[in-house]
């Protein structure tokens, strides 16, 4: 009896011990990366030495409420600039934004939001962005409102774009492909580089704020 009691007692421990080695494992496996700023630019993410105090503003999102800087307080936001009309470069890049967000935890997306700000807010009302960014995701943010605004915030934050007059009286929107950072203070944290892969966004994004 003592005998099979000891051989209970092994087997215990044995399982106890593989139970702690694969709860380790797994809980190791769901930690985020942390990478040094090498690493991060090699991935294509550059963080700011000093993240960038930027004017406030006050424009509108696509469900016609004021959106602000408190909007991106608390909270991560990527931001990217675009406009409704762009042919190829801004449905691709909120293609990947969806996929990026998508394939987050529950706890990330709580703490992480996607903002398309246009660049063309004289055609991209706030009807005009109710049906455009919801079609990405219905969780993504659509902004407009007053050009001079956007112009300023642009060059804050070291977005460029010019407008291109095209036949007529029609014109487009050529501008940076890169996506702005905003950190939970409500400043300019960084930047993605293009090309976006959802794999680079989500692991550089994590080490971020990891790092934060």
């Amino acid at each position: 009896m003592q005998q099979q009691a000891a051989i209970r007692r092994t087997i215990a421990l044995v399982l106890a011990f593989i139970l702690l080695v694969v709860y380790g494992f797994i809980w190791r496996m769901n930690q985020p990366v942390i990478m040094n700023n090498e690493q991060l630019r090699a991935n294509g993410a550059v963080v700011l030495d000093t993240p960038r105090i930027f004017s406030d503003f006050e424009l509108v999102d696509h469900n016609g409420e004021l959106f602000n800087i408190a909007r991106m307080q608390d909270v991560w936001s990527i931001v990217f600039f675009g406009f409704s009309n762009c042919p190829d470069i801004c449905p691709t890049t909120l293609a990947v934004l969806n996929d990026t967000y998508s394939k987050m935890k529950d706890s990330e997306k709580e703490k992480f939001q996607v903002i398309m700000i246009s660049l063309d807010p004289e055609r991209d009302t706030v009807e005009a962005l109710a049906d455009y960014v919801p079609y990405f995701n219905a969780e993504f943010i659509g902004v407009t409102g007053n050009k001079h605004l956007i112009r300023r915030l642009t060059a804050e934050i070291n977005v460029a774009y010019n407008i291109v007059p095209l036949e007529g009286e029609d014109y487009t929107v050529d501008h940076s492909t890169q996506l702005v950072l905003i950190n939970p203070k409500g400043h300019y944290h960084g930047f993605f580089r293009a090309p976006h892969s959802e794999t680079m966004l989500r692991s550089t994004w994590r080490s971020i704020a990891a790092s934060f």
